[in-house]
């Protein structure tokens, strides 16, 4: 009993420490243009919300989004992101974080992104994916600068975490 709760304790904490999901996005991408494809678009300047519906796509550099509608809360001073909620059936994201880590993919029936935290939530059948790992469950929180996941089951769920083995042969951490 002792013996698989120290192997159960290893192979979790090895796969948290080696498989850091989101850490943060290609620096290439914030200097690249934004192109959003919707077909319909509608901004208020008095409250700084834009929604745009029907297939809505955004790429920014490795950056893409797609959603059946999506709402982005501007700041009324300065017009920057501080906000926004794509929703679909299901809505994606995905981007590229470093060279050496890869292609990050989200799915949920709602995305909200917090640009002045950095936090990414996913909710509703939501699922990450990054380097062979995934994590599944109803909600998924995630820091794009500090590399944080959070996931949470409901509605009877269990949460589900998928890690490819390791590229080395050794098995001394299986004992």
């Amino acid at each position: 009993m002792k013996a698989d709760f120290v192997i159960t304790k290893y192979l979790f904490l090895s796969c948290i420490v080696s498989i850091p999901m989101i850490a943060s996005a290609l620096p290439s991408d914030t200097n690249q243009p934004i192109r959003l494809l919707a077909d319909r678009a509608t901004y208020s300047e008095r409250t700084g919300v834009t929604t745009y519906s029907g297939k809505v796509t955004i790429e920014q550099g490795t950056l893409k989004i797609a959603a059946d509608n999506l709402t982005v809360n501007l700041d009324t001073n300065n017009r920057s992101i501080k906000s926004a909620v794509a929703t679909g059936q299901p809505a994606t994201i995905q981007q590229v974080v470093t060279q050496e880590k890869g292609l990050a993919k989200g799915q949920a029936n709602r995305i909200d992104y917090n640009a002045v935290s950095g936090i990414v939530t996913l909710t509703g059948n939501a699922k990450l994916t990054q380097a062979g790992s995934s994590f599944s469950g109803n909600t998924i929180r995630y820091s794009l600068s500090v590399g944080d996941v959070e996931a949470n089951a409901g509605g009877g769920q269990r949460v589900e975490l998928v890690f490819p083995p390791s590229d080395s042969n050794s098995r001394s951490g299986l004992r």
